[in-house]
């Protein structure tokens, strides 16, 4: 008699109880306590960078925000919104380096995207965030990793430079890293979500 197997798990508790079907994920299950408790514990750079405190997901968000707002001073809440949420799909899914995302292949990229389409629905943006306002985000994405690798990550500025692109003068001037435990950065995390959700609510 053929010994049945229990099909293999595709689902992750919450500590809010919800359960997040990794596959097929719905806005339901999705709560920014959640997402705001995993990127404060998720590491960046494989957790290799300098100080007493990991350098979180949560962390480089708020900064990726910073910095979009630098950019673009008069950028709308909503989008403000799409840049914190940008990498939040790594609550559950960890912060892969490059190099580990290309040698796993287009699978990651699929599961990144499901998740990332229904957090955006959860929070009330496109399911597809447009392809204009995912390049501005991601030219803020890149100065906040030039300036990690750079400040907290052991690269020197020419290194980083040909990995990340050497910032315009002055883009960065004034902005600087500072490790903190994972509770305050939880706590900022949610109170930046908070204020844009108010500022983008049109009532």
């Amino acid at each position: 008699m053929a010994r049945r197997t229990s099909p293999s798990r595709a689902w992750q508790r919450m500590l809010s109880g919800r359960r997040l079907d990794l596959l097929d994920p719905t806005p339901v299950d999705i709560e920014i306590e959640d997402i705001a408790h995993g990127l404060a514990f998720v590491a960046r750079w494989n957790g290799q960078t300098r100080g007493d405190w990991p350098y979180s997901v949560a962390e480089h968000s708020l900064l990726v925000v910073d910095i979009f707002t630098r950019l673009d001073p008069r950028a709308s809440p909503r989008h403000l919104l799409s840049a914190l949420l940008h990498d939040a799909p790594e609550y559950v899914i960890g912060d892969m380096i490059s190099p580990v995302k290309a040698a796993v292949g287009p699978g990651y990229g699929a599961l990144d995207d499901r998740l990332q389409a229904a957090i955006n629905i959860r929070f009330g943006l496109p399911a597809q965030t447009p392809a204009t306002l995912k390049k501005r985000i991601k030219r803020a994405d890149t100065l906040s990793a030039w300036l990690e690798a750079t400040q907290i990550a052991g690269f020197s500025d020419v290194e980083a430079d040909r990995f990340f692109g050497k910032p315009a003068p002055g883009a960065l001037d004034g902005v600087s890293i500072t490790l903190r435990p994972p509770a305050d950065v939880r706590a900022d995390f949610l109170a930046r979500h908070a204020a844009l959700m108010r500022a983008g609510d049109p009532s």
